[in-house]
Parts: structure tokens; sequence; C-alpha cells
């Protein structure tokens, strides 16, 4: 019988995987983050030079909706956007600047992540409902919500962020969910 223990050129550096798994939280929560302040301070445009670039305000993430209802053909989602959301746009407005602000931040600095990532994958499943049958790009919604399931699955706070502080205390309660 031959033993199938890795060599060091072959193991994989948990160390490293961790150090990945933080940066796409980082990464994500910068994505998240800054849409939450276009849509606070009510700017889309971002301009540095030769660069030129634009996020999702309050009014574009209206007309978003707004567009995608009327496209939906699942039952219910439609209602759902006009008649709930959009009906209340002015609480739901701030609202969805909330999550995106608290839910950008909290992935920043690694505090509650998988909560955080919890709460923003109900944003993006719903998100994705929105877009499932509006002939959209098939990738349009995945690339935001599978991170966000990797985020919730895996323990990403304790590299580069705060989560590590809680579960370094030795607090029993504190090493799970949501950190």
């Amino acid at each position: 019988m031959t033993s199938t223990t890795a060599t060091p050129q072959t193991a994989l550096d948990a160390r490293w995987l961790a150090k990945g798994l933080a940066g796409l939280r980082i990464f994500v929560g910068l994505i998240l983050f800054s849409n939450g302040l276009a849509k606070l301070f009510s700017f889309s445009t971002i301009e540095i030079g030769p660069y030129s670039s634009s996020l999702v305000n309050r009014e574009e993430a209206r007309g978003i909706l707004s567009g995608e209802a009327s496209k939906n053909e699942l039952p219910g989602i439609p209602a759902l956007v006009n008649d709930v959301i959009l009906a209340n746009y002015g609480f739901f407005q701030w609202l969805l600047t909330a999550v995106e602000l608290g839910v950008g931040a909290a992935l920043i600095v690694g505090l509650a992540t998988r909560g955080a990532a919890l709460i923003g994958l109900g944003q993006m499943l719903f998100l994705q409902l929105l877009y499932l049958s509006s002939g959209a790009w098939m990738w349009e919604q995945p690339h935001e919500w599978v991170p966000m399931l990797i985020l919730l699955l895996v323990p990403a706070g304790r590299v580069w962020g705060l989560d590590h502080r809680f579960v370094d205390r030795g607090i029993a309660r504190l090493r799970g969910f949501p950190f």
C-alpha cells in the first residue's frame, strides 16, 4: 500500500486560502458599500482623470426594479415589486441604502461576516428572481450571489477581520454563526 499524504509542494496552505477568501470578502464589501454611498449621497458617476465609471443610485435602482418587473413572468414578482416595493419606495430606497452600507461595511471590516453575507444573499437572490425571466445575460446575478453564498458558508472574517477577536476570546457562543 502506498501513502497518499500531500507533499509540501502539493499541499494547500490553509492560511493562503483564508487570505484569498478575506480578499473576496473585502472586494464584495467594497462593491456593496460604494453602491450604498451612491444611494446615500445621490450620485452615480465616478470620474478620476481619464477613468469614468458609474454606480447605482436610488433613482437608478428604482428604474431597474420597474424595468425588470415589467419583463418578469414569475408569479407574484411583478406584483411584489410594483404594489409593495415601488408603491412604498420612499421607505424601501432607504432600506436598500442601509442594507448596502451595513452589509458592505461589515464585510469590509470582517464583523459578523456570515450574518452580513446572509442578508446580502437575500438581496442578491431577490434580484436573481427579478432578472430570471428578463432575457438578461445568463450570469447577470450569479456573479453576485455565488460569492455571498461562499461568504455565508465560510467564516471569512477571521483573517483580516474583526470576527477573529470574538472567536479568539474563547466565548463559545461566538464561535459559530454569524462569526
